[in-house]
């Protein structure tokens, strides 16, 4: 081999090692959510926005002024309905919702899908197999919903008797854990 030939190998070799090391790899805590990565250093707030299957969410999160809650310690279990879960609800709820002069029902309805601790999905399991297949919760806006498990998911029933499934489960945030969802639940 020629000394021209083994430089180009070496360099080639360089360049390889080198793409390598700067191609994005997921570290094994991170979860893509809406084609974006979370980060579990992150908030809840930081990683939600790069989510581009929970901008409504979003959204409302900034109308209702719950950023700073939701970006504060915590710990908190939110469970992240979709842009598609919002879409399910009757035409114009979300839009009605998000008039400042709603701003309570809003927050009531957001903080439904928040809980005061961080609880990952092998401890919701375990709680809903100790219980005898249904585990019951309070919810920061003192609602009740009712977690259960089946075909290996987990399910969560609002008081009104809705269900909705937990489609990614243990995305985790600096200041709890995000389960995504695919229906809205709601308060009483």
């Amino acid at each position: 081999m020629t000394l021209r030939n083994t430089l180009l190998s070496a360099a080639a070799a360089f360049a390889l090692g080198v793409s390598a090391l700067a191609a994005p790899v997921l570290a094994q805590d991170t979860k893509m959510v809406g084609g974006a990565e979370m980060f579990p250093d992150k908030n809840i707030v930081e990683n939600a926005v790069n989510s581009k299957d929970h901008t409504t969410l979003v959204a409302a999160v900034k109308a209702a002024g719950l950023v700073e809650t939701l970006s504060g310690a915590g710990p908190f279990t939110v469970l992240a309905p979709t842009n598609d879960a919002f879409a399910k609800l009757p035409a114009g709820t979300v839009d009605n919702l998000l008039k400042p002069e709603n701003k309570e029902m809003l927050t009531k309805v957001l903080t439904s899908h928040v809980i005061a601790t961080s609880a990952m999905s092998d401890a919701i399991n375990k709680m809903v197999m100790d219980d005898g297949g249904k585990h019951n919760v309070t919810t920061v806006s003192g609602d009740a919903l009712t977690f259960m498990a089946k075909d290996g998911k987990i399910m969560i029933m609002d008081e009104s008797g809705q269900t909705a499934t937990v489609t990614i489960a243990d995305v985790k945030q600096s200041n709890g854990v995000i389960h995504v969802i695919d229906t809205v639940l709601l308060p009483k």
